[in-house]
């Protein structure tokens, strides 16, 4: 075991960590631990290798950057932000709101529908928080529902931006470690769905345990105006339906799929009489704020990444983990630690990119399905957007509430260990997550 990789591993952490609190983009950051891996460690330790940095750099970004896969990236962020300019919230809320009125809870439901709905479409936690907030806290606040519950389950229902498909989180991964999109898109579906029905299964239980805090129930609606007040809903929903079906079909790859997905917002934009000139350049401009910031980490990543490769050390921390004798749900466990810790401090992309090119080592080793691996990733990655100081979604729903972000995320913590459960679930149950891709592409 050579211990002078290990060090200098941690070396390079101790780099990166320092760039970060002076306050260095996370793209550049990478970028300079990637040099000093390079350039300056062969001097401090001798045993380590030297490589010309200009042709390591230039090969790693190029490489990251010339896929054909990454291209579905930008189309998928501008698509949510096409429908993030209509009226899509203020539709789903009306529409969803008279289904909903005989469970228990009633229309706290609506905010984790509304966001398993929205985030098919935008692919972004933070996103799906703020379009489903701005129309729901309102509306509940205005018909007397309990405000911390109503800020909880908002904050943790937006988190499925990540989880289900098309996901932001689950291409960055999908390109980092080399896995299938269209597999990491079928094995978000299930789980998505699980932790849905936890969210709801958790606001009726509380709900029937605090009755005095639910306000009694609207006048029912005849089914046919229920039926029309949904029908604004339909076609986003149909939209939804042919992109993802044309990837789970084989129609399409998620790139075309992400063209279709455009054109289909832009068509429903217009018809919903929400698309400007205005709006067009708005959300063209978001989207390529957004990926220009993604692909910038990730080109650092990737040439992080190589230099790490070129220096042995992942491999020297794989090995060195494999010494110790660690079980599976050991790892796992650590890897849990360690990435809530992360999201303390850094975005869920960045995680991602960061830890990938010593963590792949490890989770090859101990033989974890790579695509299982991406679902529990981004399960975590969802943790860390309700964790302060650092979180995303509390962030969003801070400055719709105008509430401290601790007080925030205090209402969210029941709907943390909600999702620590699903991490545990997809842990002792992986077919939960391997299941569907299995399933579909054996035939």
């Amino acid at each position: 075991m050579d211990f002078g990789q290990i060090e200098a591993g941690g070396l390079l952490l101790v780099l990166l960590f320092l760039f970060l609190g002076m306050g260095v983009w996370i793209g550049l950051s990478l970028m300079l631990v990637g040099f000093c891996g390079v350039v300056v460690l062969p001097w401090l330790i001798p045993s380590m290798p030297t490589f010309p940095v200009e042709k390591v750099m230039g090969t790693a970004i190029w490489q990251s950057m010339a896929s054909w896969t990454l291209a579905a990236l930008p189309l998928f962020v501008w698509m949510g932000e096409i429908l993030f300019r209509t009226k899509l919230s203020e539709d789903m809320f009306r529409g969803l709101s008279p289904w909903v009125q005989r469970l228990p809870g009633r229309l706290m439901h609506v905010n984790v529908i509304g966001c398993g709905i929205f985030a098919a479409v935008s692919g972004s936690s933070a996103a799906t928080a703020a379009t489903i907030g701005k129309m729901a806290l309102p509306a509940l606040t205005s018909r007397g529902y309990h405000g911390p519950m109503a800020i909880g389950s908002l904050a943790g229902a937006g988190t499925l931006g990540l989880l289900i498909p098309p996901s932001i989180v689950m291409i960055v991964y999908g390109v980092a470690a080399e896995v299938s999109i269209v597999r990491l898109f079928m094995a978000g579906i299930i789980p998505g769905i699980m932790l849905m029905v936890l969210f709801s299964g958790y606001i009726a239980i509380w709900s029937m345990l605090n009755p005095k805090l639910t306000p009694p129930r609207d006048p029912p609606m005849p089914l046919g105006k229920m039926i029309r007040e949904s029908g604004q809903l339909i076609p986003v929903v149909l939209l939804i339906a042919f992109v993802m079906g044309s990837i789970y079909l084989g129609w399409a790859t998620a790139t075309e799929a992400a063209v279709f997905g455009v054109i289909g917002a832009l068509i429903l934009s217009a018809w919903g009489r929400t698309l400007t000139w205005k709006s067009f350049t708005e959300s063209l401009m978001g989207a390529t704020r957004l990926s220009c910031m993604i692909n910038l980490i990730l080109a650092g990543a990737a040439f992080l990444t190589q230099a790490m490769a070129y220096s042995g050390i992942p491999a020297a921390m794989a090995s060195w983990v494999g010494s110790q004798g660690f079980s599976p749900y050991m790892i796992i466990l650590v890897l849990t630690v360690i990435y809530l810790i992360l999201g303390c401090f850094i975005d869920g992309i960045s995680m991602i990119v960061l830890t990938a090119s010593v963590v792949m080592p490890i989770i090859q080793a101990t033989g974890f399905d790579l695509v299982w691996f991406g679902i529990f990733i981004v399960l975590v990655v969802e943790l860390a957007q309700i964790t302060p100081p650092v979180g995303f979604n509390l962030f969003v729903l801070q400055g719709l509430t105008d509430k401290d972000i601790f007080t925030v995320a205090k209402h969210t913590l029941p709907f943390f260990f909600l999702m620590l459960a699903a991490v545990a679930i997809v842990t002792v149950f992986p077919a939960i997550v391997t299941w569907l891709p299995t399933t579909m592409l054996a035939r």
